[in-house]
């Protein structure tokens, strides 16, 4: 077993340093977008996040959006595991472990941007239980970092013994697996629920004080994050000869579809307890939509967002519409975009603006943040690929542990 495990680690070395010319141009690409965030954020490190745009008034900013929309992100590898190991869906096995890659990765850039946010990795032991300063369990930041941990654990250990079963020419066991596939079905909904309750138990933050903050959370989490997984099969579907058929793409677009829809009806349902009976309350949603004495900055990023939703949710909606890829993908790529944008400067950032004092002080990245969100997000991609060049493989029978019959 040592051995085999030694085999197994220096083949996945292996192929993920080998490839085509497109394969190290991509990897490339995102190798430079990664030096050029390390670079932004070694100015951060050095200078303080004072060369951010985040100020007093406005303390989480891209970092913690990107943060929240990525959850969502990594929950949303249940829409492929709970039909493939629970309902025992054929048409899903194959397309699970794209779905468990997209969890990892996304979990990765969630812990990089809330170090980033921290200001800095030397920061990371006050999260650390009994040495740091962990406030267990009263404080619900320290129950989103348990859970965070927890969901990355669970998503690295099941498809790992998967791989590794196959990889040894083995049928993985059940019984050693899927007790833990059924936990990060549950785990999965408590990742985004868990940050959902963080910012809805801020008191001083009546925008976010919503009881649909859970609901939508997971409603939005089930259409981006599974509108990104159809995408990254679509690519390898193109890309390379590991077979992803066309029940697997309709069932997917099928859950987007329903979830896109849930969650334009709570945004109504959001925007009718702001509007009807206006309160002072309502003063970050009225500064969201249509500004506040003088300031507009969020104006265009929310009604972006809530026109490419609609564009989105329209065009997957209509059966026939849904099942030309030629209109689906396009229509995931703006779902996946709108919520991203909704999350952040629709969520995020009003949630602070006016302060609870009723000061108005707008809030607009700067450059290093904006760099290092890039590099993180390349970060996320190149640990997606190499994982997927490293399961593809295996999967299709390719890669074998030395004396196993292929």
């Amino acid at each position: 077993m040592p051995m085999t495990l030694i085999y197994f680690l220096r083949d996945a070395l292996r192929e993920a340093t080998s490839g085509g010319r497109k394969y190290h141009l991509w990897m490339g690409a995102l190798t430079l977008v990664m030096l050029t965030g390390a670079y932004a954020y070694s100015i951060q490190f050095r200078e303080g996040l004072g060369v951010t745009g985040m100020t007093d008034h406005v303390s989480w900013g891209l970092y913690i959006s990107n943060f929240t929309f990525l959850v969502g992100v990594a929950a949303a590898a249940v829409m492929l595991v709970m039909p493939a190991y629970i309902l025992h869906d054929v048409d899903f096995k194959r397309a699970v472990m794209l779905g468990e890659g997209v969890a990892v990765s996304a979990v990765v850039m969630c812990l990089c941007f809330v170090m980033a946010d921290m200001g800095g990795p030397h920061r990371g032991w006050h999260l650390i239980p009994v040495i740091g300063y962990f406030n267990w369990p009263q404080s619900m930041l320290t129950w989103d970092v348990i859970v965070l941990n927890g969901y990355l654990a669970l998503n690295l250990l099941i498809p790992f013994y998967i791989l590794f079963s196959h990889y040894r020419n083995r049928d993985p066991n059940p019984t050693l697996y899927v007790p833990f596939v059924i936990l990060s079905v549950f785990w999965a909904v408590s990742i985004h629920l868990v940050t959902a309750f963080l910012y809805a138990g801020l008191v001083a933050r009546p925008f976010w004080n919503s009881a649909l903050m859970g609901p939508r959370f997971l409603a939005s989490a089930f259409a981006a994050g599974p509108a990104l997984i159809l995408l990254a099969l679509a690519v390898i579907r193109s890309q390379t000869s590991f077979a992803i058929e066309d029940t697997t793409i309709r069932k997917l677009s099928l859950v987007i579809t329903v979830a896109a829809q849930i969650n334009l009806i709570m945004l109504g349902c959001e925007v009718f307890k702001e509007f009807y009976w206006p309160s002072e309350h309502s003063a970050s949603a009225v500064y969201l939509f249509f500004g506040h004495h003088g300031h507009h900055a969020l104006n265009p990023w929310i009604w972006t967002s809530i026109a490419m939703n609609v564009v989105a949710t329209g065009i997957m909606t209509v059966h026939s519409a849904r099942r030309c890829h030629h209109l689906l993908y396009p229509a995931c790529v703006l779902l996946f975009t709108a919520i991203w944008i909704e999350k952040g400067m629709g969520l995020i950032v009003p949630g602070f603006i006016p302060s609870p004092l009723g000061e108005l002080v707008e809030y607009m990245p700067t450059w290093i943040e904006v760099a290092v969100t890039l590099g993180i997000w390349a970060t996320g991609l190149f640990v997606f690929t190499v994982l997927v060049r490293v399961a593809l493989p295996i999967e299709l029978g390719r890669l074998r542990a030395p004396g196993t019959n292929r």
